[in-house]
């Protein structure tokens, strides 16, 4: 447990340090996973080697992911922030299109989460194209339920320990949760992209967005 705790905060770090353009988060995210399922798979040799390689041969899709769901983001939290101020602001008929208009988007941010949770994971474990490892983060978020509510338990427990209770917790941050959740993320990734050794069997999830393979990284 001491290692895995090591690993965290050395990963946080390298993390850290490799979204400081903030363009770079999605690519910085990837190596962040593809290093931390070699950690959960018992597979982990030289972890700043690592990092950077994949980053490198990450950098590129990550990137375009990143971008695309930071517009994303950007566009619903506007839409939220509007739709409120009229909502508060109206009545009858209108109030309940707008409330209607107001769970919409909300969806769209849960499944925005979702997406978030998977993508990077996904980038860094197998190779597919930019809008089929956007949909297939959805359709593996949604049929593994049980793991991306997990995963985000997780993100958010630390989030509210930072916060709330003990922000030197930082150091481990984004880092050591990458390495928890990897464990927890890490058969649902070999599951999907139906690797022999899986135990579990294979998930047609991503066959019904056009399948994948495994990527090295």
């Amino acid at each position: 447990m001491l290692f895995r705790i090591a690993y965290g905060c050395y990963l946080n770090l390298l993390w850290f340090v490799g979204c400081i353009p903030i363009v770079t988060i999605g690519a910085s995210t990837a190596a962040l996973y593809s290093v931390a399922l070699k950690i959960a798979a018992d597979e982990e040799g030289d972890v700043f080697l690592q990092f950077f390689r994949a980053f490198r041969s990450n950098f590129k899709q990550a990137t375009i992911v990143w971008l695309i769901l930071l517009a994303a983001g950007l566009l619903l939290g506007t839409d939220i922030y509007i739709l409120s101020h009229l909502r508060a602001a109206a009545t009858g008929a209108l109030a309940v299109l707008l409330t209607l208009a107001l769970a919409i988007v909300i969806s769209g941010c849960i499944a925005l989460a979702i997406v978030l949770i998977y993508v990077f994971p996904l980038i860094a474990y197998v190779e597919n194209t930019t809008w089929a490892m956007i949909k297939n983060s959805l359709l593996i978020g949604t049929h593994y339920l049980f793991c991306t509510i997990c995963v985000f338990v997780i993100y958010a427990a630390m989030a509210i320990a930072i916060i709330a209770l003990f922000t030197p917790l930082i150091v481990l941050g984004v880092g050591f949760c990458a390495v928890i959740s990897s464990y927890l993320l890490l058969p649902v990734m070999r599951a999907v992209s139906q690797k022999p050794d899986d135990s579990s069997g294979a998930s047609d999830v991503l066959d019904a967005a056009g399948g994948s393979s495994e990527q090295d990284s």
